[in-house]
């Protein structure tokens, strides 16, 4: 959220070495002053010429979250769902928001759900305490995607001796219920990537980098979020920590990563991998007439790897952004 032409640019640069030919930059819980720069820089640049990934819109991570389940989230801009707040970021976005997620057991989370809804914004569930019944409730109201499952979310609890589904127990039981994965190879192990693939399939899952400024960057001090606001991170052995080490604070993941890590160490077979990168998410944004599939009157977004899923050509609206040596 550093709010400059530079870091959209460069993200999307970086992105697009390792495979990424459109993204959406993702905001988190931060001060209001960031994130309506934030809006007004990226109106500046979407449209511009670069060499890197389109980005087609927003994605939302917050403010209406379970502070119990924040991970990396700054809590002191947590808070409930409030027509007049969620209002006012909505109209400083200008159209931009593409995606919003948010906890859906919240006081007020469900005339927010009847907002996205009416705005035509994909909800999505995260960092949240729900219950089976919650997340239920929420589906029925247009949630349909879970924001990178397991991470942050409740899982089965017991009240009184009685064991409660949470949120992940949910994403299997409601068969439409699409998910992401952050299959960096450290936020899930390869049984949780397998169980999810062998329950959910690749017409339902997604895979997500999650990433922050380390992406594509040597281990070393980061900061997660803004740099003015931001929170001090540590980038060792593939992965963002908070200064403790007892949490992770994000990813700094890229597209070839998580494609190889399904292959190779979850077993999935390469064309459910490159779906779950591709053909599937198109979807889920409303771009599945222009992108996510190499067929006549598609955007020419194309990228070739080796056997290895390293990156060899990025090609972007039928123009080559990047060549390996």
């Amino acid at each position: 959220m550093d709010a400059t032409p530079e870091a959209f640019i460069g993200a999307c640069e970086t992105h697009s070495r390792f495979g990424t030919t459109t993204l959406l930059p993702t905001t988190l819980a931060g001060d209001d002053d960031d994130l309506r720069q934030t809006f007004e820089v990226f109106h500046q640049v979407k449209d511009k010429e670069y060499n890197g990934a389109r980005m087609p819109g927003l994605h939302l991570e917050g403010p209406y979250f379970s502070v119990e389940y924040k991970g990396a989230q700054d809590e002191k801009y947590i808070r409930n769902p409030q027509p007049e707040d969620y209002h006012r970021i909505y109209e400083w976005s200008q159209g931009a928001i593409i995606r919003w997620s948010a906890a859906p057991e919240l006081e007020g989370a469900g005339l927010f759900a009847d907002f996205l809804a009416d705005k035509g914004i994909i909800a999505s569930i995260a960092h949240t305490a729900a219950a089976y019944e919650d997340v239920l409730d929420a589906y029925q109201k247009g949630f349909r995607l879970i924001t990178h499952l397991y991470s942050c979310m409740s899982t089965i609890t017991r009240r009184k001796g009685y064991r409660i589904p949470g949120v992940v127990e949910s994403a299997y039981l409601i068969d439409d219920m699409k998910a992401e994965l952050i299959a960096d190879g450290c936020h899930l192990p390869p049984a949780l990537l397998q169980l999810a693939y062998k329950s959910k399939g690749a017409d339902r899952l997604v895979l997500v980098t999650d990433s922050m400024r380390g992406a594509g960057m040597p281990d070393g001090e980061s900061i997660l979020g803004s740099l003015g606001h931001g929170q001090r991170v540590i980038v060792e052995n593939g992965v963002a920590y908070l200064p403790d080490r007892e949490a992770f604070a994000g990813s700094v993941c890229t597209a070839d990563r998580l494609v190889r890590t399904m292959v190779k160490e979850a077993g999935v077979p390469l064309c459910d991998a490159v779906k779950m990168m591709t053909a599937t998410p198109a979807e889920i944004i409303g771009k599945s007439a222009s992108k996510g599939t190499v067929a006549k009157g598609f955007d020419a977004d194309l990228v070739l790897f080796d056997h290895a899923i390293n990156i060899k050509l990025t090609m972007i609206d039928g123009r080559v952004i990047y060549k390996s040596d």
